[in-house]
């Protein structure tokens, strides 16, 4: 068992030129297969952020495609980090894309922002429900200019991201009862309080900002201390710094993995 960790594959320009690599579509290419050959048989999933790929054009997206493919036949799970979220027939056509067998790019996982209404996310929801995807919806993200709007109150005091959660915990019980259901939430472990109930969602969380953001190891456990079991910490530029060689990069995931399997599996 590989354990929780989930390793952010993240090829931003400095990172490409860190390891030899032009920034270019050629670039890319290559720090994907880089990354598959490190990856299968270190770590269980991974998430490669959309946007470092797509800003290199038609080229990129086919990488991405390629990296999605060749990730989930290798039997890792995909997290694509897309973070789209809109209305009516645009969500529609998202979640076309990336969810289901039938998508043109199907993720197991994909990352979404609900500031346009719980609701407008009716398409994503379920699709994936159907077809055993996971959602994730970004409730309390790693950076802190996020605060101003996830920690807004309504007049009864409870903040915008406590909201969500129990929109989040309302759905799951109708669509998966006593089980973890299909709409997880995005929670970074870079702010610890105020506190949110992270138990009675029945979700799954994606805790982004280990390492270069500031989160560490034991953050990620005194957040979810209550439902660590459900929690899947990711890392990126603090694992990607160890390329281009294969096995040094093999050797730093496994050695977080396995911190992280300690903290929240044994």
């Amino acid at each position: 068992m590989f354990g929780p960790l989930v390793w952010g594959l993240d090829p931003s320009g400095a990172v490409l030129r860190s390891w030899g690599l032009d920034d270019s579509p050629d670039g890319l290419d290559r720090f994907v297969d880089i990354v598959l050959e490190a990856a299968v048989g270190a770590v269980g999933l991974v998430k490669p952020q959309s946007a470092f790929y797509e800003r290199h054009g038609w080229r990129g997206i086919r990488t991405l495609g390629r990296l999605v493919a060749d990730a989930r036949q290798a039997g890792l799970l995909v997290i694509l980090d897309a973070k789209r979220g809109d209305v009516g027939s645009t969500n529609d056509a998202y979640a076309e894309a990336f969810l289901g067998s039938d998508a043109a790019m199907p993720a197991d996982a994909l990352t979404v922002h609900p500031y346009l209404g719980f609701g407008a996310m009716e398409a994503f929801v379920e699709r994936a429900h159907r077809s055993g995807s996971c959602l994730l919806v970004v409730t309390r993200s790693s950076n802190p200019e996020g605060r101003r709007v996830q920690a807004a109150q309504e007049e009864t005091g409870r903040s915008v991201e406590a909201w969500l959660l129990e929109e989040i915990g309302r759905r799951n019980a109708v669509l998966a009862p006593g089980v973890i259901g299909p709409i997880g939430a995005v929670i970074g472990p870079t702010h610890i309080h105020p506190e949110l109930d992270l138990t009675s969602a029945n979700a799954l969380y994606l805790a982004p900002g280990v390492g270069a953001q500031g989160a560490t190891p034991s953050d990620v456990a005194e957040v979810f201390h209550e439902c660590r079991d459900r929690v899947m910490p990711s890392a990126s530029r603090l694992l990607l710094e160890a390329g281009p060689k294969v096995a040094k990069l093999r050797a730093e995931v496994e050695a977080l993995a396995t911190v992280f399997k300690e903290l929240l599996v044994d």
